[in-house]
This record gives structure tokens, sequence and C-alpha cells, in this order.
């Protein structure tokens, strides 16, 4: 797969990924709604180490300055 997501990009869904895992494990956000944070969570984590998001594909989405 092409790179889709730059590295600001990246940072935030890092940044947002690590702040739901937070919420979830200190019990701040518990329940269903807890759950769905932390799937979505890791979501952004795995999109940002492969540098491609699926959902910006089918729209033409790139935040990666390609080199093209």
């Amino acid at each position: 797969m092409k790179k889709n997501m730059g590295s600001i990009d990246r940072i935030l869904r890092v940044i947002v990924a690590i702040v739901f895992a937070v919420l979830y494990f200190t019990g701040t956000v518990t329940g269903t709604w807890g759950i769905v944070l932390l799937v979505v969570g890791v979501v952004f984590l795995l999109t940002s180490l492969v540098s491609t998001c699926p959902l910006y594909l089918p729209f033409g989405i790139k935040t990666h300055k390609s080199k093209d």
C-alpha cells in the first residue's frame, strides 16, 4: 500500500490513541463507549504505524507529501 498519511497526521493519531487508552484504563470512560474508544485508539495507532489510512483511499485524501 502506498503511504497516504503525513507526519503531522500520524503524530496526532498517536496522541489521540494515547488519550483514548488513558481514558479507558483510568476508568474515566467505561462500558461500551470505553471499548469503542479503545478499539478506535488501536486502529489509529496501527494506521499511524503503517502510514496508510484505508478510509482515505476511496476519497483520494493524502496528507503525505509524495516525491512524484
